[in-house]
């Protein structure tokens, strides 16, 4: 697909300090098509409370005039940035009250679309509504693309946040989408219950990023812990992360170094994990330095909680941690069953992790099972997962 005009709205910002699945998929569609990404404007909650984030400070930027709310990112690719805040609604005691006020906030952020739209001359635009659950609600009818497109590639409604006026909105927005895409067959099973052309499709991994033919330098904090090392790269988040279990396997295997790389929540800051001495936590890094970080991990593993937020989750660390050919083991969800048993350890339980991490520690020198791992990671790509939408695209006009 080429020369075609898409808009993107998100929960994220595109000037997010973490990798994201839609900021790669709006890359890897800019190369071929004019793309117009939509950053999630201020709400006056957020502005109260004040922030020190890259996004943030953009976003008060535009709002007083001081920098244009659009901005070029390269040659087809335009971010924009609402000039105004949008009302903060979520504790509205009413639907009819929470409704009315989303509808106020949908229709200011139409008519920046609109403007920003007719301004890079946008024809016939594909909208494409990343997990948007409030404030892309009404877009099809305020902005009216050729094909509306609803991606739900979490399940966002499992939290606190969302699950009053998010468990009832979601359903609506999916049945009146023109096609509805989702990251997993375990959430393809529930969207087909609210529109039947539902398609699951598979994300990817930064292949120039995750590369294993580079020459990865040994970071420095974790030069001197002992081997084998067993690592973990993300966000060290207890609604996701089972910290007992990771106490309880530290504590089996006191000869394993387990190396978190990246930033704790509140359980995990505070867990007894910090006082076993074969337990590293190395801190947030930048995505740049990750694939090193990697590298020099024997195995990695994604302990992961087992709920309604985990089971249908597509977990791109897999990917960029078979790409870089290492043993991986991680928690049995219905997605790791579905698409990566055969290149990954899947333990249910205390047990099944320990018999796993020792299988995978006497793997770290099989060559074959390496390249295995990595030529598949290799199937994952951006321009695949891309490749994927555009033949939905095709198929569904």
């Amino acid at each position: 697909m080429e020369n075609h005009d898409f808009i993107i709205t998100s929960l994220q910002s595109w000037d997010i300090e973490i990798g994201s699945t839609i900021k790669n998929t709006t890359l890897e569609i800019s190369k071929a098509n004019r793309v117009l990404y939509v950053n999630p404007p201020l709400d006056h909650m957020t502005w109260f409370r004040g922030e020190e984030t890259k996004s943030y400070k953009r976003r008060m930027e535009v709002i007083e005039k001081r920098v244009p709310p659009l901005r070029r990112i390269n040659s087809n690719l335009w971010v924009v940035d609402c000039p105004f805040m949008v009302y903060s609604i979520n504790r509205l005691p009413f639907n009819w009250l929470f409704d009315l006020f989303n509808y106020i906030n949908n229709k200011k952020i139409a008519d920046q679309i609109l403007k920003s739209a007719q301004e890079l001359g946008f024809n016939n635009y594909i909208h494409l509504i990343d997990t948007d659950i409030y404030r892309s609600q009404y877009l099809k009818e305020l902005i009216k693309p050729s094909l509306s497109i609803y991606y739900c590639r979490d399940f966002v409604i499992g939290r606190d946040y969302w699950k009053k006026n998010g468990t009832r909105l979601e359903p609506l927005l999916a049945a009146k989408s023109d096609m509805v895409l989702v990251n997993s067959t375990y959430f393809a099973k529930r969207f087909k219950e609210y529109n039947p052309n539902t398609y699951p499709i598979e994300t990817g991994v930064n292949l120039s990023l995750y590369d294993i033919t580079q020459q990865w330098a040994i970071p420095e904090d974790i030069q001197q812990i002992p081997y084998p090392i067993i690592g973990y790269t993300g966000s060290i988040n207890s609604v996701r992360l089972d910290s007992d279990l990771l106490f309880k396997l530290a504590q089996q295997r006191p000869d394993y170094s387990f190396v978190f790389v990246g930033p704790e929540d509140n359980v995990f800051s505070q867990h007894p994990l910090h006082q076993l001495k074969n337990v590293y936590f190395l801190g947030k890094k930048k995505i740049d330095l990750l694939p090193a970080y990697i590298m020099a991990f024997d195995v990695c593993i994604n302990p992961q909680l087992l709920n309604e937020i985990t089971d249908g989750n597509y977990p791109l660390k897999i990917d960029e941690y078979l790409a870089m050919g290492k043993p991986t083991v991680a928690t049995q969800t219905h997605t790791m069953n579905d698409i990566f048993r055969e290149y990954t350890f899947l333990p249910h339980n205390e047990t099944e992790y320990l018999k796993a991490l020792d299988s995978a520690v006497s793997e770290i020198k099989d060559e074959q099972k390496k390249e295995a791992r990595i030529a598949f990671a290799h199937t994952h790509s951006w321009e695949n997962s891309v490749k994927k939408i555009y033949q939905l695209i095709n198929k569904f006009v």
